[in-house]
């Protein structure tokens, strides 16, 4: 650089420093002047007659303006959402590889997840929101029930979010003869959102939590004790547990994988509208599944599949009816111009000697169909004085017509695939004790009558064999389940 240039330095400076931040660059622009023409005052020509300048310059932009993009804009497809929100941390385990190569073998099993989660999950991506909870949660329904709403397990885990009686007392879910909250989409869906603030606040790591829901927070705190006795690590990878844990985290992580790369790994998600599916509102009284179906001009499977908390036929209590977002203005409008019983269904009271056969007969229904109505077994003994539901006129096709409107028998949550599911034994040993194979019981254990703990199992199939030899003369209080939920 010759000295000419040298010299214009401070000037430039000076000019930079005042167009970013002109009020404080005044002073040193106006000395920067004085500086070069004290030194070369034919650097500059008429340097001498610079005056300083004002403090504002005013900087014409003729270019064309750059297009914004809205940062805080959701997204039209839920998919998209749910990717932006992934924040679990990924896992270096051959298992996430292994689940996720498992998903991409059977795609029919893939879109029949992805297809009825469509009513749920923006719900589910909502309150996940709100919390500012990871969104690799969305699809945890996905590992526990295959968002099947109605799912039942042998373990008496029930609904999206597999919940045992016990936790969901726990979390204020409601069950009892007219309703089960943990199949109730809204209400489970808090309950277990808030379960798994609870466990992940008390770990520290989702990996952790995540484990803690499938296999209980005290044997997950028992795991990581053992390990930090014996000086070793206590993360997830680290430590000991069953095999349906072990290869819990990675099947939700390979979900994960599989919705953030789904067109790298040519996966055809099919769209969900970012939008809510359906809307809560205040029923009016009492009224029949069948009506209100009616009147929100929409199939009963349909109304049942986002109302499936109700165990009976018709609706009572301080219950809120879910409705698909577009037919709320119908149900009101439809329910404004009925002039006819919200309520099909009577109470009555059996009589002394009077067989249940005989009672549905009268009513157009099987005892088989009463029973169910009423949540009865089949071994079932009825007193007379008993309050049975049954169906009012007694019209036999009216009855058969009703009873289309129950909802439908609660099930084993869909299991995967058959590759490598694990077998689960519930066990109960003598005085409580357990045998060789059963892990220690913890708060997901389950208390049968007199106290007794009865505790889910992993075992191979010779473990297995030596728990039904030990267990023989006690059979009925053995069972084996096949299938991935959590008890």
């Amino acid at each position: 650089m010759d000295e000419k240039n040298r010299r214009l330095v401070p000037l430039l400076a000076a000019l930079g420093a005042l167009v970013a931040m002109p009020s404080a660059a005044e002073e040193a622009f106006n000395s920067a002047l004085v500086h070069v023409a004290a030194h070369s005052p034919t650097a500059v020509p008429g340097i001498e007659s610079l005056a300083p300048l004002p403090t504002v310059l005013e900087i014409k932009d003729d270019s064309t303006p750059i297009s914004t993009i809205d940062l805080t804009a959701q997204p039209d497809d839920l998919w998209e959402r749910i990717r932006n929100g992934f924040a679990m941390p990924d896992l270096d385990s051959a298992l996430v590889a292994k689940q996720q190569a498992y998903y991409l073998n059977h795609p029919q099993y893939l879109v029949r997840l992805t297809e009825r989660s469509r009513r749920y999950l923006h719900h589910i991506v909502e309150e996940i929101e709100k919390r500012g909870m990871p969104m690799e949660l969305a699809l945890l329904p996905m590992v526990e029930s295959a968002f099947n709403p109605m799912a039942y397990s042998r373990a008496r885990a029930s609904g999206l979010w597999q919940f045992i009686p016990s936790t969901g007392r726990n979390y204020q879910l409601k069950q009892d003869w007219w309703v089960d909250q943990r199949r109730d989409i809204v209400a489970s869906t808090s309950a277990a959102l808030d379960y798994l603030q609870m466990i992940y606040q008390m770990h520290g790591d989702w990996h952790l939590a995540l484990a803690s829901y499938n296999w209980g927070e005290g044997a997950v705190g028992r795991a990581i004790e053992k390990n930090r006795a014996k000086g070793l690590p206590t993360d997830y990878a680290n430590l000991s547990m069953p095999d349906e844990t072990r290869n819990y985290v990675p099947k939700l992580l390979a979900l994960k994988n599989i919705v953030a790369q789904s067109e790298v790994l040519g996966v055809g998600l099919a769209p969900i509208p970012n939008q809510p599916y359906f809307a809560t509102i205040k029923k009016p009284g009492d009224i029949d599944i069948a009506l209100a179906a009616e009147l929100a001009e929409m199939p009963v499977r349909e109304f049942v599949a986002l109302n499936p908390g109700f165990n009976r036929p018709v609706v009572t209590g301080q219950a809120k009816l879910v409705l698909p977002a577009d037919k709320v203005e119908t149900f009101l409008a439809n329910l404004e111009d009925h002039d006819k019983p919200l309520v099909s269904w009577t109470d009555y009271t059996l009589k002394r000697g009077e067989k249940i056969d005989q009672v549905a007969a009268r009513f157009g229904l099987s005892g088989s169909r009463l029973r169910q109505i009423n949540g009865l077994g089949a071994r079932t003994k009825l007193a007379a004085g008993r309050t049975l539901l049954v169906p009012k006129g007694g019209a036999p096709v009216a009855g058969e017509s009703l009873f289309a409107a129950l909802p439908p028998t609660p099930s084993e949550p869909e299991a995967a695939p058959a590759s490598d599911r694990t077998k689960k034994i519930v066990s109960r040993g003598k005085h409580g004790k357990a045998v060789k194979v059963v892990a220690k019981s913890d708060s997901r254990s389950k208390t049968a009558k007199g106290g007794t703990r009865v505790t889910k199992v992993y075992a191979s199939p010779k473990a297995q064999r030596t728990v039904a030899k030990a267990t023989k003369s006690d059979a009925k209080k053995v069972a084996v389940k096949k299938g991935g939920s959590r008890s």
